[in-house]
């Protein structure tokens, strides 16, 4: 049975048992603002349970696409992915406990529906705590329908049981159905829900029959709901006698396309084939985050930065296994075409989807191989040190000089066979959120377009390379403008002919020398006219305010300006000046970067 049989059986099921079919939502929650995206079928349905009336009635049914995150180290093993869908069906205030463990049981192992043998079912329940019972109602149903015993496992809070969605509300104890692959128990313990590899979850019953009160304490609700979710990647696992999610037809098509053009066949190494795995895990969510109603595009934060995330894993991969060209164009098309049927948004969106991650790719590459090379350069020295640990500070600038994402460093070090101080490293990028949040608050005019991290490096270097010109050309060089974005700067000064490759040179080696020498940047709020008669620096024919900011880069540069800045020199990278020209009459004009 493929994913799309599925699909049409659990809807049709539920319908013959009075169910309303609704459609599923957006992979970004309307009702739920403490996560990204949809991580689960009921986060639409979230209002209903809490006691709305739905206008489709009280027994639904729908399939919903969700992505979590949690796990994403966990993908390319047997079972985890990024995307999936959840079938799900509702009880609002109409049938309980009961009533959804008989219809999962019979879907499940009826030869008119699914045909799972019943001996191949395990479950778990609520063990129960201080507070709420053990849920022996429950267990008392599977009895009923002849689950031994021995394949009914009590497990606590973490495992088997939901909500509330706040501090206080509706909540309750779940039981989840897993599948027996047959493999010999890991010990005396193992059951149901044990993660050895011999079960695998594939539905899970919550009943919501509890409200959590301010004191803690758990009251019955009066208002009983049922809320089912169950996966389709899994069921269509073991529906097919498959070891993993990615050895049936759902990546089947992609994943042989991603060998086709790594030059390698699937199942015949295992570390390639984690990559190929992750690559399709990865480009399958993209296309669905990219073709969602709601438009998310890679950014820096929320939602956008998960999608950066995924897609710049993908690319990471796809080198690994040494994809030439873009990694995702093999296997887009098959994406798109496999899952239009269900979700017509994809075609609506395709061409999107496909400008986007080509996009993505494309900027992603440079940043790729300045950040690996620089890592690489790191490596053999960090092997000398016996706990073989990259500092966070390092860590830290990767992502800041080159925009090398933290994962993909913890990543390359695991494979060095080193770890990073994550610890020390978080620590440095709050100091630098705070910074930037500090200067983002001042307007600035004298050209900086963003406040992005990199656009923070490139003005904080417009000061050494003031200071450079100076010492260089003379103190008659004065700052007439500048522009500034991610990707570069552009610097407008005085001076009445075009500079020699020798100064062009002399200038590069001093900016370059104080980032060597890692620089403090401080601040001190002074009156103009003591910043003036301090030496330093104002920007041409600026209007100040009587206070003014004034930033020392170590001994080697002092300016009045708005900022923002960075904290010390040493993260800004290799300046290198690209084009030095005429700009008006007596002001030059130097376009540089940043490496």
């Amino acid at each position: 049975m493929n994913a799309n049989e599925l699909r049409s059986k659990y809807i049709e099921f539920f319908k013959s048992k009075q169910h309303a079919q609704i459609q599923g939502k957006s992979l970004l929650p309307d009702n739920d603002p403490t996560v990204l995206f949809t991580t689960a079928g009921m986060h639409p349905l979230v209002p209903y349970l809490l006691g709305q009336e739905h206008p489709a009635g009280k027994r639904l049914v729908d399939y919903q696409k969700c992505i979590r995150t949690g796990d994403i180290d966990s993908v390319g093993d047997p079972s985890h992915l990024t995307f999936f869908e959840m079938l799900g069906n509702w009880s609002l205030g109409d049938y309980f406990k009961e009533g959804a463990i008989r219809m999962s049981y019979e879907f499940l192992t009826s030869s008119e529906w699914l045909g799972i043998p019943a001996g191949k079912i395990g479950v778990t329940v609520f063990e129960g705590d201080d507070t709420v019972p053990r849920d022996e109602e429950s267990a008392s149903v599977w009895r009923s329908l002849g689950i031994p015993e021995e394949r009914i496992s009590y497990r606590p809070r973490s495992d088997n049981w939901w909500g509330p969605a706040g501090a206080t509300g509706p909540c309750g104890p779940d039981s989840e159905m897993f599948y027996d692959f047959g493999k010999e128990p890991c010990g005396s313990e193992c059951g149901p829900g044990c993660s050895c590899g011999k079960w695998l979850e594939i539905w899970n019953d919550v009943f919501m029959q509890y409200n959590k009160k301010a004191d803690g304490t758990y009251e019955p609700l009066a208002r009983t709901c049922v809320d089912t979710g169950m996966g389709i990647e899994r069921t269509v696992t073991v529906l097919n006698g498959k070891k993993s999610v990615y050895d049936t037809d759902i990546f089947a098509e992609s994943i042989a396309s991603i060998g086709k053009a790594a030059g390698c066949v699937y199942g015949t190494d295992p570390e390639k084939d984690r990559s190929m795995r992750i690559i399709a895990d990865h480009a399958r969510a993209a296309a669905f985050i990219l073709g969602d109603p709601k438009a998310v595009t890679p950014s820096n934060v929320g939602a956008g930065y998960v999608l950066r995330r995924l897609i710049r894993r993908a690319v990471r991969h796809g080198r690994k296994l040494g994809i030439e060209g873009t990694v995702f164009s093999p296997i887009m098309h098959i994406i798109i075409e496999q899952m239009a049927g269900p979700y017509p948004e994809l075609i609506e969106n395709k061409a999107r989807i496909i400008e986007e991650l080509n996009k993505e790719e494309k900027k992603f590459l440079e940043t790729l191989h300045k950040g690996e090379k620089e890592f690489e350069k790191l490596v053999p020295n960090l092997l000398k040190n016996p706990q073989k640990i990259m500092s966070g500070r390092l860590a830290f600038k990767l992502y800041d000089t080159y925009g090398f994402p933290i994962e993909l460093t913890s990543e390359l070090a695991e494979e060095s066979g080193l770890t990073v101080n994550r610890e020390e490293f978080d620590e440095a990028f709050r100091k630098h959120q705070n910074l930037s949040r500090a200067g983002g608050g001042q307007a600035f005019k004298g050209g900086l377009i963003d406040h992005g991290e990199i656009a923070t490096r490139y003005h904080s270097a417009t000061h050494l390379l003031q200071q450079a010109l100076r010492i260089v050309l003379g103190d008659h060089v004065a700052q007439k403008g500048s522009n500034i974005t991610a990707e570069r700067m552009r610097f407008d000064f005085s001076h009445d002919k075009p500079m020699t490759a020798d100064e062009i040179a002399r200038v590069e080696a001093i900016v370059n020398e104080q980032i060597r020498r890692d620089l403090p940047v401080t601040m001190e709020i002074m009156a103009l006219d003591d910043a003036k008669a301090s030496g330093a620096i104002a920007l041409f024919g600026e209007k100040y305010d009587s206070q003014v900011k004034v930033y020392a880069m170590g001994d080697f540069s002092k300016e009045v300006c708005g900022g923002p800045h960075v904290e010390h020199t040493g993260v800004l990278g290799t300046f290198k000046i690209q084009k030095e020209q005429s700009s008006s009459a007596g002001v030059r004009r130097i376009r540089a970067a940043l490496e």
